[in-house]
């Protein structure tokens, strides 16, 4: 089923806006079960170009992270975020204006000065945007292009995972699964060594479920919250990676982190 996101997220930055994106997956990772709409507004560099973003973000009531070093646009954000009562938070200024202070030093002021702009940044980068380009499904042909796939039913954290394995230089990609749903050819064409398949408890399942129906304004009491509907759907997934011959994980007890570093440590040995 499709998510509501619980907030929008406006990452602006007059560099690549890594720094910003990096503290919201941070945060993000808390949350692993809450769906949040995350929006990247890379090299603004004029004034109007600025203008026009914050005013999409006051449309969509949004959360504003950004890296600005240019004076002059941090003050317009500010301004804008306290006119329009944005919630606002300046990632980088307030330790810059700290080092400042205690070094007797002018910062330079240089938009991305903060990144060493090597190899392995760049293919993190590239690792994220592959994570959002085949989250959920979206294209199958890029199962086959993946270091990991990850494959669950709905609420077994497949978005959070493939974000937090994509910032470790992971090319992830990810499939919801449904027992009335056609498995998509490529998945039989992906070596089993690189699949994980996700399971939780039933009990736990259930209540995550029917909290995310409340935080809908809906019933908690649906059939995607129904303990025999859930059970059903546990069963079409484990028989599944049994046949896929995959690594199974039940995240019932463990954090993003957690399964993140057994899925690595697998695919190092």
């Amino acid at each position: 089923m499709n998510e509501k996101s619980a907030a929008t997220v406006f990452v602006l930055s007059d560099s690549v806006g890594g720094t910003a994106s990096n503290i919201y997956y941070a945060a993000r990772a808390q949350f692993p079960e809450v769906a949040f709409d995350l929006k990247n507004f890379p090299f603004i560099r004029q004034e109007d170009q600025l203008n026009t973003i914050l005013e999409s973000a006051k449309e969509l009531d949004a959360i504003v992270l950004h890296t600005f070093v240019n004076p002059e646009l941090v003050d317009i954000i500010e301004d804008f975020c306290l006119e329009n009562d944005l919630t606002c938070f300046d990632v980088i200024n307030p330790l810059i204006n700290e080092l400042t202070l205690r070094s007797n030093a002018l910062p330079t002021h240089k938009p991305g000065a903060k990144h060493k702009l090597d190899e392995k940044y760049f293919d993190r980068i590239g690792a994220l945007e592959f994570a959002v380009k085949y989250d959920d499904g979206k294209d199958p042909k890029g199962f086959l292009e993946a270091d990991i796939v990850i494959l669950g039913i709905s609420r077994t954290s497949k978005t959070p995972l493939s974000i937090f394995l994509a910032n470790q230089n992971y090319k992830v990609a990810n499939l919801p699964l449904l027992p009335e749903s056609t498995l998509p050819k490529e998945i039989w064409q992906v070596d089993s060594n690189k699949i994980v398949g996700l399971t939780n408890d039933e009990e736990m399942l259930s209540n995550i479920r029917r909290e995310r129906m409340i935080s809908y304004g809906m019933q908690p009491d649906t059939p995607y919250s129904d303990k025999n509907r859930i059970r059903k759907e546990i069963k079409y997934a484990e028989e599944l990676y049994k046949k896929l011959n995959c690594q199974i994980i039940n995240v019932a007890s463990k954090s993003i982190e957690e399964t993140a570093a057994i899925i690595v440590n697998s695919l190092q040995k």
